[in-house]
C-alpha cells in the first residue's frame, strides 16, 4: 500500500495539472517545473482568448461546443511544446481577431480602437457649437431690444414662471 502510495505522489509531483472549466488537462511528458509551465501557459492562454460564439467569455468560462473544441486544440498545442505567441498567430488565423480580447492595432481594428475617440471628438465639436450658437441668439436678442424692452420682456417671464402658465 505504502509503494501504490509512493508511485502515486512522485507521479503526480512530476505532473502539471490544468483544471479549466471543470476539465482536468495534464501536462506530464517533461519535468516537474515544465510540466507546470505548460499547464500556467494553457491556464494564461484559455483565459485570455475569446470563445468564437459566445458574446463574451473566454475559453476557459465558455460551455459552447466550440469552446471544447478550442481547448482540445489549445491543449495539444501546448503540449506539443507551442509557444504562446505561435498559438495566439495559429488561433487569429484560423478565427480571426475576435478570439483576442486584445486585438491588434492594425487596418482591420482602426475602428474600433480609435472610434470611442473619434466620436468623443465630434459629439464636444457638436458641443460647442450649440453653446456658441445659443450665445449669439442671445445677444442678438439683448440688441434687438431697447433697455425699456428688455426689462418688459424679463418681468414678463418672470411673472410666467411664478403662475405656472407656460
Amino acid at each position: 500500500m505504502k509503494t501504490i502510495l509512493f508511485i502515486f505522489s512522485v507521479f503526480y509531483s512530476l505532473t502539471g495539472l490544468a483544471i479549466v472549466d471543470g476539465h482536468e488537462y495534464i501536462f506530464a511528458d517533461g519535468n516537474s517545473q515544465e510540466n507546470q509551465q505548460k499547464a500556467n501557459l494553457f491556464r494564461s492562454l484559455s483565459e485570455e482568448l475569446r470563445c468564437p460564439k459566445c458574446q463574451n467569455q473566454n475559453l476557459a468560462d465558455s460551455n459552447a461546443m466550440i469552446a471544447g473544441d478550442l481547448r482540445r486544440e489549445l491543449y495539444q498545442q501546448v503540449k506539443a511544446g507551442g509557444d504562446e505567441q505561435s498559438i495566439i498567430e495559429f488561433m487569429v488565423n484560423r478565427y480571426g481577431e475576435f478570439v483576442l480580447y486584445r486585438p491588434k492595432v492594425n487596418t482591420m481594428t482602426y475602428v474600433l480602437w480609435f472610434g470611442p475617440v473619434a466620436l468623443l471628438l465630434i459629439a464636444l465639436i457638436c458641443l460647442g457649437f450649440i453653446v456658441r450658437k445659443r450665445k449669439q441668439v442671445q445677444q442678438s436678442t439683448s440688441q434687438v431690444l431697447s433697455g425699456d424692452q428688455q426689462k418688459r420682456l424679463e418681468e414678463l417671464l418672470g411673472k410666467d414662471k411664478g403662475d405656472g402658465n407656460v
